[in-house]
């Protein structure tokens, strides 16, 4: 049921909509608007805030949302949707008109839009003979997914898929919280168990807007917390396949997989193949959505192929992948449609991966799609910022909502294990501080942080709604429920003191100082990034006026696979359910928290697709993202900022390959040797103990540096022993850019068509930090040499370049250093100074990388930067293409040339720049100039990854080891 302020908000947006023409929306017009509805007598102008109402509308009608990518192979695809195949749906525009209640106006369009690209892709389920589509869509962790594949669901049941089946992860709260998601908004009615013919169900969601019986969708799966599928339950039902769309909603659980497969072969095949003996259905098309594609669906087996590239057609595939395919290997007419944030897994797939009785592997042939998210989405780039370097374009400052935990161990070492929570630990581990059995200050403070949101939210407006905090410390559920513990007695303990009023004088002072030291100027922060200014500041006197009414209505739940706690948001929708989740795997993926303010994160994963889908904090925030706040490790800090920029990197790649025409094939040929290591576990990667590297189309750049004099004394050498290599260079290039402007390098010395094998010598005896992540120099130089044998990276453009930052002088030659500011976004000055490390965002200024590039190849890298530029507000604020163009665009004019054929490829050639960095700037040391350098290396065809051995335990200290 429906609160007042949701009917009111929800009849004035219609309103609005109806009314809405070309001009642009006034505020004067959403108050008009809401003023009508609050004058019906209905008792609402008495009950609803109408300032929060406008304030929401406000919000809402402001959203901006970017374009979809889309790569595809289409060799064996009927293009079919036509506006005539869309007439008389029914299961879309009932959703449709369900979303328009609770989105903003320009998501609601953006998912139809995207939603219809997809089903467009897929086959038509009307068409004759056997097919099999294969797709992929990415969207951003917590940013809609569920909605997107829900409108798909609903858009092919419209155009005649009969069997839909979604894979919903691993665990059955996840697999009955996804039941629900489309129950509400594909079948219209509550799914319960043993179902009893002639009861009615209770209608809810699109039900209730469209109630028809006729096209009522049929179930097996329900939404209790045994309700995946079970052979009897379906044998008992007695309905007909292909009457009307049947969903089943399952675990990706080997035996409901295989009981599902059985029953298929059993009840719903119609022929067998005369060779095998395999049972065909071929008169229903089914649709396969599988949610979080790159969990539990991979196969990480190594299938063997021969010297002609043919598969081993014995190899026996995971359980779970190989009854996945069985089972689309069952239809003549199939469709398999995977959704995840983190797609690298599935990129791995061979695109050639096929057994005789499973039949293809599970790679994305056929299309993958990229979902754009609306501006009011709170995802990596807005929490953790975006350097130049991920972005090439101005650098986005991340939002100052992340709180750093340094009391949770002894010592943050990896290999320590004292502490309440160390990184290491095993199952049987009891968290305590000091000897005593408690939470630490952090995790206190954190809690507090929660009830304090919680109070602000209530007096925003935002009372009867859902509000969680996620503590995520330990995978292993033993100590998941001592945790659970420690955190219930504190919260009873704050309860206790702020209803008697015994010993709260303490607690409400630490609860002041954090609203007024840690609230009130990080909320002035945000508003001064984002422009959103309808954040309210409310004093410490109204927030302590309804703390104890917001603390009391705090549960704590242990979630995991041996706990009976559930987050029953339904139970709770009319007063809001506010509560701590303390769990592990079950909420590191795809579980949705609702209204999640406040997380306590110390899981140690560096693999970017497990670290990433951990991020449950990333999500839509409308009214309270100044208030959410994320209590981590400095380190865990640093690599969701380098994941942050990794991910961006791989995305910009996927828009570049839809602009020059690239197909899902060439994505995934690259992505498997891009220099980002962590992308996924080494199962995975289907390789246990070597990292394959290619550097074609990149860019390279220190950005890590030492701070002991001998080291940089030795990098210094270097440099200069291959400057004196080289003949006299020319001095301030100048080179003419499309409109007449001119790029200018005073001081910079430039040196032409130079021998590969210095710039491999340079690298060799180049002494990159141990700490760099991506840049290791001698790797790189392994690469260089290899190349060269194959006729590529013999002719190198070299620039010493001279900047503003006080003169130093390098093989005789004058010129500026660059001063670089400390990057004390995870580390400060003083940290980095004990660690050795002068860390900074970003070497290379964008220009520099085209200082090759004549007048022509600048404009037509210009050209590809302009056509590849996809507005995306999860990415970046920017709604207009660049006026410069990217890196990427620049290595690909220059190793590929123009898709006119105007301007030749150059594979040979590539550009290292060398930057003399100031040490005065930066409080080191040292006579001489810290020496830094980039490589921007050109696209290639013939590039081949440099491979190098690695053992379990670096992998481990490396990445954390898990899947």
């Amino acid at each position: 049921m429906k609160t007042a302020f949701e009917s009111v908000l929800e009849m004035a947006q219609a309103a609005i909509l109806h009314s809405k023409g070309d001009a642009p929306l006034t505020l004067e017009d959403i108050a008009d608007k809401v003023d009508m509805v609050l004058a019906m007598p209905m008792g609402w102008k008495n009950e609803v805030d109408r300032a929060a109402v406008i304030k929401a509308l406000e919000l809402r009608f402001s959203v901006w949302i970017g374009r979809e990518g889309v790569l595809s192979q289409n060799d064996d695809h009927e293009a079919w949707l036509s506006a005539a195949r869309k007439q008389g749906w029914r299961y879309w525009p009932r959703y449709r008109q369900l979303l328009e209640a609770e989105l903003a106006p320009a998501s609601v369009d953006k998912l139809d839009d995207v939603s219809e690209k997809v089903l467009s892709l897929l086959e038509d389920p009307r068409r004759q003979g056997r097919w099999d589509r294969r797709g992929l869509v990415v969207g951003h962790v917590q940013s809609g997914k569920t909605a997107n594949y829900t409108g798909v669901i609903c858009k092919a049941a419209d155009a005649g898929y009969k069997l839909i089946i979604v894979l919903a992860g691993l665990h059955k709260n996840l697999r009955s919280q996804t039941q629900m998601r489309l129950d509400e908004g594909f079948l219209g009615y509550e799914t319960m168990p043993n179902r009893v013919q002639g009861n009615e169900l209770r209608t809810i969601g699109v039900g209730l807007l469209d109630s028809d019986p006729s096209i009522r969708p049929d179930y097996v799966t329900n939404r209790s917390d045994g309700g995946d599928f079970k052979k009897a339950v379906a044998n008992s039902m007695g309905i007909s396949p292909g009457t009307r769309p049947w969903l089943f909603v399952v675990k990706k659980n080997a035996s409901v997989l295989k009981n599902l497969l059985s029953w298929v072969e059993e009840r719903v095949a119609d022929r067998h193949d005369s060779e095998s003996g395999r049972a065909i259905v071929t008169n229903l098309p089914l649709l396969v959505i599988d949610d979080e594609a790159d969990n539990g669906s991979v196969d990480v087996g190594q299938q063997a192929f021969d010297e002609n590239g043919i598969p081993d057609p014995d190899h026996e595939p995971t359980r779970i992948n190989g009854l996945i395919r069985r089972l689309l290997h069952a239809f003549d007419k199939a469709a398999y449609l995977g959704y995840t944030a983190t797609p690298f897994a599935n990129i791995f797939i061979h695109e050639q991966g096929r057994t005789t009785d499973n039949g293809d592997d599970l790679f994305p042939r056929s299309f993958i799609v990229t979902l754009p998210v609306p501006s009011n989405y709170a995802g990596p780039v807005k929490i953790f910022g975006l350097d130049a370097q991920g972005s090439e374009d101005a650098a986005s400052p991340p939002l100052p909502l992340v709180r750093r935990i340094t009391d949770h161990a002894e010592s943050p070492s990896l290999t320590e294990r004292l502490g309440w929570m160390p990184p290491i630990h095993r199952t049987g581990h009891v968290p305590l501080v000091n000897g005593l059995d408690e939470i630490p200050e952090s995790l206190k403070r954190a809690i507090n942080s929660f009830f304090l949101a919680s109070a602000a939210r209530r007096l925003r407006g935002q009372e009867c709604v859902h509000g969680s905090m996620l503590v995520h410390v330990t995978r292993f559920t033993s100590v998941q429920k001592l945790v659970t513990r420690q955190v219930a007695e504190y919260v009873t303990g704050v309860k206790r003191r702020l209803k008697r009023g015994t010993a709260a004088d303490v607690l409400l002072s630490d609860l002041k100082a954090l609203w007024e030291e840690d609230f009130l100027p990080t909320t002035e922060e945000v508003v001064a990034i984002t422009g959103d200014h309808s954040a309210v500041l409310h004093p410490w006197n109204s927030i302590a006026s309804v703390l104890p009414l917001v603390v009391e209505d705090v549960h704590v739940r242990e979630i995991n696979g041996t706990a009976k706690d559930v987050l029953d948001y339904e139970t709770y929708r009319a007063t809001g359910l506010s509560v701590i989740a303390i769990g592990g795997d079950k909420l590191a993926r795809g579980l949705t928290l609702e209204g999640l303010t406040v997380s306590y994160f110390l899981r140690a994963s560096k693999m970017y697709d497990t670290l990433m889908q951990m991020g449950r904090w990333f999500g839509y925030r409308p009214g309270y993202l100044d208030l959410c706040r994320l209590y981590t490790t400095v380190d865990l800090e640093e690599w969701f900022q380098h994941i942050t920029e990794a991910s961006e990197e791989l995305r910009q790649e996927f828009d570049h390959m839809v602009a020059v025409g690239g197909s899902p094939r060439d994505y995934g040929l690259h992505v498997r040797s891009h220099p980002v290591l962590m992308v996924t576990s080494r199962v995975k990667m289907r390789n246990a103990s070597q990292l394959s590297l290619s550097f074609a189309g990149e860019v390279q750049e220190t950005v890590t540096f030492h701070r002991d004099r001998v080291r940089l004394a030795a990098n210094l050498s270097a440099a200069e022993t291959l400057l004196r290599k080289l003949p006299a260079p020319a001095e301030g290039p100048a080179l003419e850019r499309p409109g007449g402007t001119i790029h200018e390098w005073k001081g910079t010395r430039l040196w032409t068509g130079v021998d590969g094998g210095h710039v491999v010598d340079f690298l060799r005896q180049f002494q990159t930090h141990e700490a760099a992540v991506k840049v290791n120099s001698k790797v790189m130089a392994d690469y260089v040499e290899r190349q060269i044998a194959r006729g590529e990276l013999k002719s190198w453009t070299i620039a010493l370049m001279s900047g503003d930052g006080g003169r130093t002088s390098i093989c005789d030659f004058e010129v500026g250093m660059t001063a670089r500011k400390p990057n004390e976004r995870c580390f400060s000055v003083a940290d980095q100074v004990a660690q050795g490390r002068y860390i900074i965002r970003r070497l290379l200024s964008p220009r520099d990388e085209a200082i090759d590039l004549d007048s022509a190849q600048y404009a037509a890298a210009l050209e590809l930067t302009q056509k590849a530029f996809i507005a995306d507000p999860g990415r970046s604020k920017r709604k207009t293409p660049p006026d410069e163009p990217s890196g990427r665009a620049i290595r690909r004019i220059r190793g590929r040339g123009s898709e006119d054929g105007t301007i030749p490829p150059h594979p040979e050639r590539a550009v290292l720049l060398i930057y003399p960095l100031s040490p005065s700037y930066v409080q080191i040391d040292f006579q001489g100039a810290i020496i830094g350098f980039g490589v921007s290396f050109p696209e290639s065809d013939m590039a081949t990854p440099v491979s190098y051995q690695v053992n379990n335990v670096y992998w481990e200290q490396e990445f954390g080891g898990g899947a």
